[in-house]
């Protein structure tokens, strides 16, 4: 009975082994390029869900990123199985796609606060403008309502006169 749960647990360690670590393929991509690749790839894909600017949700960029590496899926595929089944290294593979990706957005939001302080700058000098404007206006309106003034001051005294 020893020698069967013996062989019954030799046979089950041996069958535990891991057969997912896949042969080198010839036409593996590098693995820098795997991390500007896996990068557009994910952007590409969270796009999708974006809606462009007819409000519409139509459009796939995977392809695009594609024909940017010029790839095919299939070579893509490949490649990414066999850095997947290397578990390590596709790891830091992520690390660095996700800290690519990280910096990307703190670009863009950077970016984005620039654009926004431009259009708030271009908001107040208008406002400004503005104010200068009516400013403006008010002060020729002041000499034209005091000629005005005068004038009826003087059309009266005339009418004064002319009754006396």
């Amino acid at each position: 009975m020893k020698a069967v749960s013996y062989i019954l647990i030799s046979l089950l360690l041996v069958s535990c082994t891991s057969n997912t670590i896949y042969k080198k393929p010839k036409n593996l991509i590098p693995k820098d390029s795997m991390v500007a690749l896996l990068t557009d790839m994910y952007i590409a894909s969270s796009a999708k869900n974006q809606k462009n600017k007819f409000l519409k949700r139509e459009k796939n960029y995977v392809f695009l990123v594609y024909e940017k590496y010029k790839i095919d899926s299939t070579r893509f595929d490949i490649s990414n199985t066999y850095y997947t089944s290397k578990i390590e290294e596709y790891t830091e593979i992520l690390k660095k796609v996700k800290s690519n990706i990280d910096s990307l957005e703190v670009l863009y939001r950077e970016e984005n606060l620039i654009q926004d302080s431009l259009k708030g700058l271009t908001k107040k000098s208008r406002i400004k403008k503005d104010s200068v404007r009516k400013e403006e206006i008010e002060l020729r309106e002041i000499p034209e309502r005091l000629i005005e003034e005068k004038e009826e001051m003087l059309n009266k005294k005339a009418l004064d006169v002319k009754k006396r």
